[in-house]
């Protein structure tokens, strides 16, 4: 419903505090609104274009751009109940990808484009991507299509054509240095193809956007007269085609309002650009800067931590958040003494915090900085049947590199898995198509056997294949006898890394160095380490013949998620920090604050990629409404050994009046906070950096148990520190020999039976 009047325009802009005002009511220029986390600016937004449409400016005059559908139908839809549905509909209010389609098929004739063209999306360009490399018989082990398809966009994005390309001497040269001197013949080949198939892809919808208002002096002209006030949301994110249509499109005569925050400003690996929004006011130097200050989201605690936080960078348009909400409790940071001991440390946690102050699971998140990370917080949450939901991803066992491993193991436990087997049967890419296992799955139907008896012998099953075919499935039949013996010899752990590096699976992956591809490779060596930490716990515990059947029967549960899409479901939230950018939760534990996991590895010798890493930290720390939990584990394990750890630079940079330690962190001599040394701390583990490796395990002769008050060094009383399970007092000792146990009370995981010949462990305190 429409309501109508001055009263109305009088009502909402009572609900503005008077920065929030001044920038609404600012129409008479380019301006520059800085949004700190939690400022309103939706709400700015919101209001502007309400407060344009209430003052007699028609809705065709508005241009409001966004970077997901969800914004432009929030902000529409508010607008709605402001000034009524027709006139909300009537704006020109979308994406950058939505509203400059809408205007290519308007002028596609004036690019050589019908007006019907296709649009391709990510697969489809990808398969197109194939099909060249194929034609062009280039080798696709050397040009990956994930990386040519990520090359094309890239370049697009920064306004090169394939002709820009060809004559561009870095990008050629820099082709020739990674060995791939075909990409720029590749890149025009596509081009042609998707002109001649009279399809775009999304990066084409806003590079021939450019070329259109480029080489088309009326066109251009036209809808500069046409949008007399464009507004652009999180305009640190625009990329440089976005930032010169932009410029395009306005002149000095435009209301031009970018709204945006700097300090947010975390996607450059998608092409996200901050200069656009660091250099605006030289761009545009008659305009009017506003700052939106009031955090209404945080405490004053965490806004204050989160300033002294950002305060460190160098790059940024200086401003102070504050907040007028409770001083709340102290960002409390947590010292694991391992990755494993994190994961339950931060599950304890949740519970304890839910059971004393009644929050509900939907009020948490779990933050990290790589996807991998999140395989030890599902298993924790899970061992104490806390729900949970993996935002803007899969859950780690459903990711596709980990299913592709898990499908080998099975096929390795049990040969007669038909899934699994049609899962990797051509995976890595081995000349076994379609066809062929379509004839093996005919066979077996009509045999009632199995897809591996077929295989196993074709001749008896009467298999129609020529000798080449039969030689490359021998050959994968062959592969997986070998793995299946070696898991009758070796442990869980050593036929899971068999497996990972001798399929080939690893070596491709490791080849792929976009950032997807780089996420998959710690996304298998996190799996890696599953494994190991599956395996050690079964030793420790006496269980000496771990097989890679056990394994799969403890992750069944763990791949077996539930489906319910209910986003209002009551569980806690995981999801990377790049992810979280946008949501708010009551509490927030922001995981894995270490040197070269966060900080990233890649950014530690680069400036400008360190001021982003503490631009994606305080991404992480605002989203916390009252409580705010920042963890590091001691050590990690790491490339098939465990690593010592440095707790990340990030938490020296936050004023540690605002920080309150706990659990191993409150007992560090080697870093406190409260230090005035600028170097970056180094943490000496409690335990020592041990290899995970294993060795055949010898056989033990069964010996009567009997109860002993200390057993060599160790004494019932002692305090250990684990490598796993972190600190805890050893209440009982029993067993002779090689069967000698300890049970020990832990700290965060309560009483656990040790086997000594395998426990990794060092006295902390004796009772001696």
């Amino acid at each position: 419903m429409r309501v109508e009047g001055t009263n109305c325009m009088e009502d909402f802009l009572q609900q503005l505090n008077d920065s929030q005002r001044e920038a609404v009511l600012y129409n008479e220029g380019p301006s520059l609104v800085i949004a700190g986390a939690g400022s309103g600016k939706t709400r700015v937004l919101t209001y502007k274009i309400a407060w344009l449409l209430q003052n007699g400016v028609s809705p065709y005059h508005i241009l409001a751009l966004t970077f997901t559908n969800k914004a432009a139908r929030e902000m529409k839809s508010r607008i709605a109940q402001i000034v009524g549905d027709d006139t909300a509909r009537r704006l020109w209010m979308g994406t950058f990808h939505s509203i400059f389609s809408r205007i290519l098929r308007r002028e596609s004739d004036k690019i050589g484009f019908r007006s019907d063209f296709t649009v391709y999306d990510a697969q489809d360009s990808k398969n197109l991507i194939k099909s060249i490399i194929k034609e062009k018989s280039l080798d696709d082990k050397i040009y990956k299509p994930n990386q040519i398809q990520a090359r094309i966009s890239k370049v697009k994005n920064a306004l090169i054509t394939p002709e820009r390309y060809a004559s561009d001497r870095d990008l050629i040269e820099y082709d020739n240095f990674v060995n791939k001197p075909h990409i720029q013949a590749i890149y025009a080949t596509y081009w042609n193809r998707c002109r001649t198939a009279q399809a775009m892809d999304f990066d084409d919808l806003l590079l021939y956007t450019s070329q259109l208002f480029t080489n088309s002096q009326e066109t251009v002209e036209r809808y500069r007269n046409q949008f007399r006030f464009i507004l652009v949301d999180e305009y640190q994110d625009t990329n440089a085609v976005q930032h010169e249509i932009i410029q395009q499109l306005a002149n000095e005569q435009h209301c031009l309002c970018m709204v945006g925050d700097d300090a947010q400003s975390i996607y450059s690996f998608r092409g996200a650009n901050i200069g656009n929004i660091l250099n605006f006011r030289k761009t545009y130097p008659e305009s009017r800067l506003f700052k939106l200050e009031q955090n209404y989201r945080s405490t004053q605690t965490i806004v204050n931590a989160a300033n002294s936080l950002i305060d460190k960078n160098k790059e940024q348009i200086p401003k102070t958040v504050y907040s007028k909400k409770q001083v709340g409790e102290k960002i409390l940071v947590i010292g694991a003494y391992s990755d494993f001991e994190e994961g339950y440390t931060v599950a304890g946690r949740i519970a304890e915090m839910r059971m004393v102050h009644h929050y509900e699971y939907k009020d948490f998140a779990i933050l990290y900085r790589t996807n991998a990370q999140s395989r030890i917080f599902e298993e924790s949450l899970r061992k104490i049947n806390i729900p949970y939901k993996i935002y803007g991803g899969l859950s780690f066992y459903q990711r596709k590199e980990i299913k592709d491993i898990i499908a080998y193991m099975r096929m390795v436990a049990n040969p007669s898995d038909e899934e699994a087997f049609k899962r990797i049967i051509n995976y890595p890419a081995r000349g076994i198509g379609d066809t062929t296992v379509n004839k093996i799955v005919s066979a077996a139907a009509l045999q009632n056997v199995s897809l591996w008896s077929v295989i196993s012998n074709p001749l008896e099953y009467n298999l129609n294949i020529n000798a080449g075919t039969a030689k490359k499935l021998e050959g994968f039949r062959m592969l997986i006898q070998q793995l299946i013996e070696a898991a009758a010899e070796q442990n869980a752990y050593e036929v899971g890394n068999k497996i990972i590096r001798e399929t080939g699976l690893i070596s491709g992956l490791y080849e792929d160095r976009t950032t997807e591809g780089l996420s998959r490779v710690q996304n298998v060596e996190e799996l890696a380490t599953s494994l190991h930490d599956f395996t050690v716990s079964r030793m420790e515990e006496g269980i000496e013949e771990v097989k890679i059947g056990d394994y799969l029967s403890e992750i069944s549960l763990l791949t077996d998620q539930d489906t319910d899409k209910d986003e209002n479901a009551n569980r806690v939230t995981m999801m990377t920090i790049h992810s979280a950018k946008g949501l708010e939760f009551k509490n927030v534990f922001v995981v894995g604050l270490e040197e070269n996991l966060f900080p990233s590895e890649r950014s530690r010798d680069n400036a400008k990629e360190i001021e982003e890493e503490r631009r994606l930290f305080y991404v992480g720390i605002t989203r916390a409404e009252e409580n705010a939990v920042l963890t590091y584990a001691k050590s990690r394990f790491r490339n098939g050994q465990t690593q010592s750890c440095t707790p990340s630079r990030f938490l020296r940079d936050i004023d540690p009046e605002y920080l309150r330690l706990s659990g191993s962190s409150a007992l560090e001599r080697s870093w406190s906070p409260r230090s005035s040394s600028a170097s970056i701390p180094r943490i000496e583990p409690g335990v020592h950096a041990v290899s995970r490796k294993f060795s055949p395990v010898e056989s033990v002769q069964s010996t009567p148990v009997a109860t002993h008050q200390s057993i060599g060094n160790l004494h019932i009383g002692d305090v250990i520190r684990h490598e796993r399970f972190g600190q805890g007092k050893v209440t009982a000792l029993t067993g002779e020999n090689e069967n000698a146990k300890a049970t020990v009370d832990f700290d965060n995981f309560g009483n656990k039976q040790l086997l000594l010949k395998f426990a990794r462990f060092e006295v902390v305190t004796s009772t001696v």
